[in-house]
C-alpha cells in the first residue's frame, strides 16, 4: 500500500464515503495536518463521532471513528468540489448554501481552513475543499 496521494483530502473523502457506503463504523488513514484539520472540522460539527492520532514511523495513522456502532452514520453524501485541475473558489458573498442549510462546505481561507458559515461571518472566501450533508 503506498503512502502518498496526489490529492490528501480525495484520498480521505473516499475513504470515509466508502466506509458508511459498506457500514464500517471505523477508518485509518495515513495522517497529514491538512486531514487532521478536515476531520476535526467534521467531528466538532456532528459528521463524525471521534478521531485520534496514532503515531508511528515513518509516517502516523489517523484514526477516524464514523458513528458508534449500533447507529447510523450522519453523513449522507461527501464529495471533494476543489480538484488538482480544476480549483474552484469563492468570494465571501458567494459561498453556496447545502441542502438549505442542513450541509456544509468547507473552506480554506487565508486564516486556515474553517466552515462555509464561519468564512461568511469573518467576511473571507476561498477554496472550496468539500461539501458534505
Amino acid at each position: 500500500m503506498s503512502l502518498q496521494s496526489t490529492d490528501q483530502i480525495a484520498d480521505l473523502i473516499t475513504r470515509i464515503r466508502n466506509a458508511v457506503m459498506v457500514g464500517k463504523t471505523e477508518i485509518l488513514v495515513p495522517t497529514s495536518k491538512l486531514k487532521v484539520n478536515v476531520v476535526e472540522i467534521l467531528a466538532k460539527n456532528g459528521y463524525l463521532a471521534s478521531f485520534d492520532v496514532i503515531d508511528g514511523k515513518p509516517r502516523g495513522m489517523l484514526h477516524v471513528v464514523i458513528n458508534e456502532p449500533g447507529t447510523i452514520a450522519k453523513v449522507n453524501e461527501i464529495t471533494k468540489v476543489s480538484k488538482p485541475g480544476r480549483r474552484v473558489y469563492a468570494g465571501a458573498d458567494e459561498l453556496p448554501v447545502i441542502k438549505s442549510g442542513r450541509g456544509m462546505i468547507i473552506v480554506s481561507t487565508s486564516k486556515g481552513l474553517m466552515t462555509g458559515g464561519e468564512a461568511k461571518k469573518n467576511r473571507l472566501g476561498g477554496e472550496i475543499l468539500v461539501k458534505v450533508w
